[in-house]
């Protein structure tokens, strides 16, 4: 190797510019304990003296102690090295070793690429190396490709030394809440007692809240924190009462080591989701069946494995996703997460419409993700919600004794365990107080520069416990520590009658959600659009599945399937003259109900009936003879396209049809052959986003002929004589229109008397 002093690599425009020795140590243990190789970087300056370069033009760059060389990110002083090389300040950058400068190829080659462009000079213990000569270049390359297969095999090295450890069992990490460090076990249950307590009754409350919010709120209200042991600092192990939260709960009810397994491996990184500049990112929490290790029956336990396995179960299923029901909400639907569509087997979003607030079902996944039409929907489903009921109900009904013993004792247990809380804080504050006071006597009464210190902290002890005996005394006003004779009886008795309990106002929807999903997988359903049947199968836990039908809600009268018997009934008692209330009041006798929902059928329904089936003689407002051609009544334009009368009534009221007012201000809507056919079309289009150009030309009518003018009121038409439709009397007079002083004519069919 050539003598560096001598090097005919060294150019005067090199001594120009300043010298730059990088000091690196690859972590914070070995700069206090390799101090030799630190002084061997240092000395380095002395090299640069040697090869030319003046004192106070060689800088030292240090940045980087205590941090490794496997990434650009983090080190700032290697950032800048570059920033120096890239404004041509640097004539020379010297380090022990090539590897201290970079163990990662990219960084390496980015390195050498910038010192090639500005003519920099590379100096390790073996020589001078130029970037810009062919075999100098070629070299450093290999350099850095050793440097980085070097640190992939101490890193390989190194995991399957703590892999096989692992697998052993012996590899433990920090301890989680209730767990201490032991040499012999690696874990041990915290000696603590109230620590104990604490991590017990967090178990028990996640079984009878059901949810992580719930357990979250419980603790909050009955002022009770969380035993935290302090990781690092002067505080090392001591232990801290921290108030609960979300991420800690989570992570307790998740750990598997409270349940007796040791994992491994269950953090592993994944370089795609990685963020620069946050090491901490990029971490994948696994379940414990895909960790590295998992040993069963390892450390000591809290819970058993199947109850761990309930705890996951119950956390994966409060989350709102498309497979799971999410967790018991506080709306009044019962079947909330777990109605299926019948058809297309996704989940049925329910939604609260209308001021009553009636839960409905609906599927729109369909329509959500591919904009298909709404596939299918439940409007009402309080009847759903009632049948479900009833079949929990009767279910339950052999279990209602053994649930009242439950009930009374599950609130014994409960109260039993608030009450071993608060006596464990109440007996740590009493011994913390008894603590600082023995610490105040063994000080000399002279001494005052201690004294004054201990008697401050045994005040602030004494102030600590005196308003927790307060709250103590408070709670037991409030909560008994035992249900008398009376209390319990009256628990026993509420549990055995399960329909009181079910409808109880104390009974929240959050209660009657989570007893549907105690005993039932799902609730399929599948509506009959032509008919108001709804089938239902209910799929309870275990695999049975039961069928039953459910009456819906339909909106018109040949929705229903007892449409034809309905039709030839009204038809006899037209024939029989009876008035339109003696009709309603046989319907209603006979069984008849009206669509909607509506519970009986009234003088109103029964004459609106009539008139759409055309069994009376009686003109639809006014005579037809006052009817042009290609003119018609909006019920006769109904029955001629075959839809609804509300629907053509919509027709006029947003200006879909061509329309016009008589001399009494009822409406007379023209369509020939053509308009009749969009109306068609317009009526069996669907109502989805893809149509929205041919709905808008179809919601527009066709141009009307100038022949068709308008008609005047007739002479001396005041009101409307008394008309009987098939021998119904349908009453003496007919309010007069408001318009009747007004000459009819075209005009919007929003300004309608009060019309629909």
């Amino acid at each position: 190797m050539t003598d560096p002093v001598r090097s005919p690599k060294l150019k005067p425009w090199h001594l120009d510019r300043g010298a730059v020795v990088y000091v690196r140590q690859s972590t914070p243990q070995q700069v206090v304990d390799h101090k030799e190789s630190t002084a061997r970087q240092y000395a380095l300056a002395d090299r640069a003296t040697a090869l030319g370069w003046p004192p106070d033009r060689v800088t030292i760059i240090d940045a980087d102690l205590g941090k490794s060389g496997q990434s650009i990110e983090g080190r700032p002083g290697f950032q800048r090295l570059l920033a120096e090389v890239a404004l041509d300040r640097v004539g020379l950058i010297l380090g022990l070793e090539m590897s201290r400068l970079a163990r990662s190829c990219k960084d390496w080659h980015q390195l050498l690429e910038l010192c090639g462009r500005f003519r920099v000079l590379l100096a390790d213990a073996d020589g001078v190396f130029d970037p810009t000569d062919h075999s100098d270049r070629l070299l450093l390359g290999l350099h850095g490709m050793m440097n980085e297969a070097e640190l992939h095999v101490l890193k390989q090295r190194m995991d399957q030394g703590k892999l096989n450890k692992a697998r052993r069992g012996e590899l433990f990490a920090v301890p989680p809440i209730g767990y201490v460090r032991s040499e012999a076990t690696g874990w041990a249950i915290d000696p603590d007692e109230q620590v104990r307590a604490v991590v017990r009754l967090i178990f028990d409350q996640f079984d009878r809240q059901a949810t992580l919010h719930g357990l979250l709120r419980y603790l909050v209200h009955h002022q009770i924190r969380i035993p935290v042991r302090v990781r690092g600092g002067p505080d090392r192990g001591q232990l801290e009462w921290r108030r609960p939260n979300r991420a800690t709960l989570q992570s307790l009810l998740r750990h598997p080591g409270y349940a007796g397994a040791y994992r491994y491996g269950h953090r592993p990184i994944d370089p795609r989701k990685k963020q620069p500049g946050r090491p901490a990112t990029g971490e994948q929490i696994r379940r414990p069946d895909e960790c590295l290790v998992l040993i069963r029956d390892r450390p000591p336990a809290y819970i058993t494995w199947d109850r761990f396995r309930a705890n996951q179960d119950r956390l994966t299923a409060n989350r709102n996703t498309a497979a799971t029901a999410g967790a018991p909400r506080n709306g009044r639907a019962v079947l909330a997460g777990l109605v299926r569509c019948g058809r297309c087997g996704r989940r049925m979003v329910v939604r609260y419409p209308g001021p009553a607030r009636r839960p409905s079902y609906t599927c729109t996944r369909g329509s959500a993700d591919y904009a298909e039409p709404l596939c299918q929907g439940l409007s009402d489903g309080s009847a759903l919600d009632a049948l479900v009921a009833e079949q929990l109900l009767a279910a339950m009904q052999p279990a209602a004794l053994e649930a009242s013993l439950a009930a009374v004792e599950g609130v014994e247990r409960e109260r039993g365990e608030l009450t071993r809380q608060w006596q464990l804080k109440r007996e740590r504050a009493a011994y913390e107080a008894e603590r600082a006071a023995r610490q105040y006597r063994a000080c000399e009464p002279e001494n005052r520069l201690v004294a004054r210190e201990l008697e401050r902290r045994w005040e602030e002890a004494l102030k600590h416990q005196r308003p927790l005996d307060d709250a103590y005394e408070r709670w037991q006003r409030s909560e008994p520590a035992r249900l008398n004779d009376t209390a319990a009886s009256s628990i026993r008795a509420l549990a055995a009658d399960l329909p009181a309990v079910w409808s109880a106002a104390t009974t929240t929807p959050a209660d009657r959600q989570r007893i549907a999903r105690l005993l039932l997988d799902r609730v399929a359903v599948t509506v009959d659009k032509a008919s108001e049947r709804v089938d239902v199968a209910l799929h309870w836990v275990g695999g049975v599945v039961r069928s039953h039908t459910l009456t819906r809600a339909v909106r018109r009268y040949d929705q229903q399937s007892d449409y034809p018997r309905l039709t030839a009934r009204l038809r006899a008692l037209c024939g029989e003259r009876r008035t339109a209330a003696a009709i309603a009041d046989r319907l209603n006798a006979e069984g008849f109900r009206p669509p909607k929902r509506t519970a009986w059928f009234t003088r109103d329904m029964v004459l609106r009936l009539v008139g759409q089936l055309g069994l009376g003689c009686r003109p639809p407002h006014g005579s037809p003879a006052g009817l042009g051609p290609d003119e018609y009544r909006p019920a006769g334009l109904a029955r001629r396209l075959g839809v609804n009368r509300d629907t053509v009534r919509r027709w006029v009221r947003v200006g879909w049809v061509h329309v016009r007012r008589d001399g009494d201000g009822h409406h007379v809507i023209w369509a020939d052959a053509s308009e009749l056919r969009r109306l068609r079309e317009l009526h069996q289009l669907p109502r989805t986003w893809a149509n929205k150009a041919e709905l808008a030309r179809l919601t527009k009518p066709n141009p009307r002929p100038a022949r068709w003018t308008r008609i005047g009121p007739s002479a001396g038409r005041t009101g409307h004589p008394t008309a009987v439709i098939g021998g119904i009397v349908a009453g003496t007079s007919r309010r007069p229109s408001r318009n009747a002083g007004r000459a009819s004519g075209w005009g919007r069919p929003g300004a309608e008397p009060g019309g629909r």
